[in-house]
């Protein structure tokens, strides 16, 4: 299986959410946790690609940026895609979500499989699969497309899971990639 991973945001010019008493950054957490996935699958026999770009589908502000996620996702051709981000809202608000195009699909079947996994390995409240067609990761992808939202990185509980657990969110991740998978056969 293609596996393309997308950690969230851009080290350089997006940093996504940030915990207001941490300062922990959203981007440096998706992408010390995609390394990881792809380690993990990489072992368990997936072919990976990753890329962590805030030119998701042609909308970087920056020249040196010029690889859309998106695209160059379809043009390889990943079987599936997984991008990995953290929730932020009130810092009061807790747990996993995985976003997807469809729940009545493939990607919708792939989310719950990552959704489980997490839930089930970190103990995190679980908010469920959820349907989000909006989004330029899963609306301009055309294999099944997943976002992960791993935990609020502005609740300092979850934020803390993230620093101390990252390891436990990639292992996850890739285990629900592998469950997909055996889904299929």
């Amino acid at each position: 299986m293609r596996v393309y991973i997308n950690p969230g945001h851009d080290l350089t010019y997006d940093s996504g959410a940030v915990n207001p008493n941490s300062g922990l950054r959203e981007c440096d957490v998706a992408a010390k946790i995609g390394g990881k996935v792809k380690e993990y699958l990489e072992a368990a026999g997936c072919e990976c690609r990753l890329l962590q770009s805030d030119n998701l589908y042609y909308d970087s502000d920056y020249a040196d940026r010029p690889v859309a996620v998106c695209a160059d996702a379809n043009a390889w051709p990943a079987d599936i895609f997984v991008s990995i981000h953290c929730n932020a809202a009130n810092s009061a608000a807790r747990g996993t979500e995985v976003e997807c195009y469809n729940r009545m699909s493939d990607g919708g079947n792939l989310a719950q499989c990552i959704q489980g996994q997490i839930v089930h390995a970190l103990k995190t409240v679980d908010r469920g699969v959820k349907e989000m067609p909006g989004l330029a990761v899963l609306k301009h992808t055309d294999m099944p497309a997943v976002l992960v939202e791993t935990a609020f990185i502005d609740n300092d509980d979850d934020a803390r899971l993230l620093v101390e657990d990252w390891d436990k969110f990639a292992a996850a991740i890739a285990r629900g990639v592998t469950d997909y998978e055996c889904s299929l056969q």
